[in-house]
């Protein structure tokens, strides 16, 4: 659930309008040097700062071999006024970029252009100028030694493209014709599969009707210079604030610093549908949190779709609890879902109006499907509804505000008359109900759009992976998606669209579910059900939930203890005895949890000695973990795959790619059992042995594993992923080789 104040916020140093930012020139200058991108969100539009901060930003981008970037950059810089003594520079950093990319007729042409402006600089120091000469003249050579341009095959992205909804489903707009939509007595609206449905299969794909990037963490500062500017990356500047798509080069908004987009046409859509609202709110959108923030934006996206109809109708409805649209003509089954793989006749029709769908009765990604979901305004607590209320009428009174003021200065500023919402303005009593009503909405309806960030560094043999929140979002048709702790289904995320695959076998009739978070891999049903009954108000029954309640006292594998005598597993309270019955073991759990809080910190330990490269000493470490391990945790136990994946780590940084591709294996195990053959967990896991015998030349195993990994990872991850394409070309370079004999590990 996201938090709707944000007590932990660090605003930047300045969220203005107009960027009056308060830094000294001095200060500003220096800024625009080491810290281009940040000098860049608090420079004036059309100046020499901020030409200069795109010039040095294109420096530090074609360093990084990011060319194309490079030349958006180039081209800002020249846009805003860069300055005519340093225009060779950056022309012959233009030409250079060319040249990389294999654009050869246009680095001629740029050269023509940097050959004719030195001719006329007859002021250029000597020194300068000879650089600049030699630079060209490495250049104009390494273009001779270019042949043909590189070609930028795309075979492989096409060959495994994703495929798309090939046919419109005429009732859920976005959805597979092998899904329809239905309601439960108990559950209410819900999705089933109208066939058998194989793993990975396309059932969903949805974009955002509306998102807000989440402000990210602020990495921790480091020594230097660091101390007076603080240059910490966040997600707000890796990311654009609109479609959420990676860069290095944000485009900044000109009309405060905060907001940043990956090109110019992304910044003037969200101007045009939002951010001309959003502008000068950023510090109080930013202190009442993103849930706030999400409330507006939807309200703002709505106005093209008239909030005014909608929102009355709910205002005349308000006997209603769950709001039904009057005269709405859509007429569907009421059924029992688990009876309608054995015969639809048998199943309990009644014919009823479902929320959300228009009046030719089809479910669409819009503002009607979004104001349909439920709020649940009475299981929400008093304290709750106060702060959302509080939080709509300080949003409300400051949008009033500036409508006031641009009335009052009768329009003649053009930020302030883009502030001001066309047809709601009118009645911000009106549009109040439908941002409170929205923010009660956002607690059981909000998804997190997430994204995998690989970790360590690009010399890493083993890639790392983690999940990370990026963003919010509202996706109507996800929605309709109940909840299950062991789901059928799997969520990617491209940008602002969301991806469901069959994660397994879906029979017909069967629901199609996801998990809401709390999933049964991660955590016991105790605390499952304690997340799920206050947050999204109700008591899972889902078949992970009845399973494990029946069997509570073993508690989750990954977290079992054994016996030091037999290894069977141990159960109990506050005593556990051994689950063997001839074997009279017991212990204090207490003891135990001790025992393991020591042993974390040893495995800490040897993490922090690997991090550092003392690999001989990581690995005697994790094996004198490994070894205590196995005294008294389960075979399974989470730690137990922890260390397993430390020494693989360890061996594969040596170069010991068969010792490295055993400890894998079983850390491979480990995270089977809890996770699941077919997890996006397990896929990340086979990637990872699939480099290890890749690297070491071991083919067939490689093979078998790439195969693997991709079968699995295609079930859950976007076909363009890094993972996937990595695999890909694993695979093409691994059928080269397998006519040829080759020496396999030792």
């Amino acid at each position: 659930m996201e938090s709707l104040c944000t007590s932990q916020v660090v605003f930047p140093p300045t969220v203005s309008s107009g960027h009056d930012v308060s830094c000294k020139d001095l200060e500003q200058r220096l800024s625009s040097r080491f810290f281009p991108s940040s000098g860049i969100s608090h420079s004036r539009p059309d100046t020499e700062d901020i030409s200069l901060c795109y010039a040095n930003r294109s420096a530090s981008l074609f360093h990084l071999g990011q060319y194309e970037l490079c030349l958006e950059d180039i081209v800002r810089a020249q846009m805003h006024g860069y300055p005519e003594r340093l225009q060779c520079k950056i022309m012959l950093r233009k030409a250079e970029c060319l040249v990389n990319l294999g654009r050869l007729q246009e680095a001629r042409q740029a050269i023509s252009d940097l050959e004719s402006n030195l001719t006329a600089k007859s002021t250029l120091a000597v020194s300068p100028c000879q650089t600049l000469q030699r630079n060209l003249h490495h250049l104009k050579m390494k273009m001779q030694e270019e042949k043909n341009p590189p070609e930028t095959s795309d075979a492989l992205t096409k060959a495994f493209e994703d495929m798309d909804l090939r046919e419109e489903n005429k009732q859920i707009s976005k959805a597979s014709l092998c899904v329809s939509l239905c309601t439960d007595p108990l559950k209410g609206r819900c999705l089933v599969a109208t066939r058998d449905i194989h793993p990975g299969e396309l059932l969903v794909k949805e974009d955002a009707f509306v998102s807000v990037l989440n402000p990210g963490e602020l990495l921790p500062l480091h020594l230097g210079l660091e101390n007076k500017w603080d240059t910490r990356v966040a997600n707000v500047d890796l990311y654009c604030h609109r479609c959420l798509k990676h860069t290095l080069a944000t485009v900044p908004c000109s009309g405060c610093s905060y907001a940043k987009y990956c090109s110019q046409e992304c910044m003037q859509q969200a101007w045009e549908h939002y951010h001309s609202t959003e502008c000068s709110l950023g510090g109080l959108l930013l202190t009442l949190g993103v849930f706030c923030h999400l409330a507006l934006r939807l309200t703002l996206l709505a106005r093209f779709e008239d909030v005014d109809r909608v929102v009355r109708k709910l205002c005349d409805e308000t006997d209603n609890k769950d709001i039904c649209l009057s005269g709405n003509k859509n007429l569907v089954k009421t059924f029992n879902y688990t009876n309608f793989r054995e015969s639809e006749e048998k199943s309990k029709i009644v014919e009823t109006p479902i929320p959300g769908c228009n009046v030719n009765g089809k479910y669409e990604n819009n503002y009607n499907a979004v104001f349909n979901l439920l709020s649940h305004t009475e299981k929400h607590s008093p304290e709750h509804k106060f702060l959302c209320a509080v939080s709509v009428s300080a949003l409300c009174r400051q949008l009033e505000a500036a409508s006031l003021q641009a009335q009052t200065t009768g329009l003649k500023s053009s930020k302030l008359k883009a502030a001001v919402t066309p047809g709601l303005c009118a009645d911000f009593t009106l549009w109040g109900v439908a941002m409170l009503r929205h923010m009660l909405q956002l607690q059981c309806n909000a998804q997190a759009i997430t994204s995998i960030q690989h970790t360590g560094s690009r010399e890493s043999i083993i890639t790392n992976s983690r999940q990370i929140r990026l963003a919010t979002g509202i996706f109507p048709v996800v929605s309709l998606l109940n909840h299950s702790c062991s789901p059928n289904t799997s969520v990617s995320f491209t940008s602002t669209v969301a991806t469901v695959r069959a994660a397994q076998q879906i029979g017909k009739g069967q629901e199609i579910v996801h998990c809401y978070g709390p999933h049964e891999s991660r955590m016991g049903v105790a605390e499952r059900q304690q997340r799920l009954r206050s947050q999204y108000f109700f008591d899972c029954s889902c078949p992970a939930c009845r399973t494990e309640a029946l069997g509570a006292a073993a508690g989750p594998r990954w977290e079992a203890f054994c016996c030091n005598t037999c290894r069977a597993l141990m159960q109990g309270g506050a005593v556990l005895s051994c689950g063997n019955r001839s074997c009279m073991e017991s212990v204090n759990r207490d003891r135990l949890v001790s025992h393991l809080q020591d042993l974390q910190q040893q495995v800490y330990m040897a993490q922090r000695l690997l991090r550092d490269g003392k690999l001989e000493e990581a690995i005697l470490q994790l094996l004198g973990c490994q070894e205590d391990a196995e005294s008294f945790l389960s075979a399974e136990h989470a730690m137990v795959g922890e260390i397993e994946d430390g020494l693989a780590q360890a061996y594969a940084a040596l170069g010991d790619w068969q010792k490295s591709a055993t400890h894998l294996r079983k850390s491979l195990r480990v995270v089977e059992a809890r996770h699941g053959p077919s997890s996006v967990e397990i896929g990340h896991e086979l990637f990872k042995l699939a480099q290890v015998l890749f690297n070491g030349f071991a083919v067939p195993e490689a093979l078998n594993a790439v195969e693997k990994a991709e079968k699995v990872l295609l079930m859950h991850c976007d076909p363009e992923s890094d993972e996937i394409q990595e695999l890909q070309e694993m695979k093409s370079y691994l059928l080269d080789l397998s006519h040829i004999p080759v020496v396999p590990l030792v």
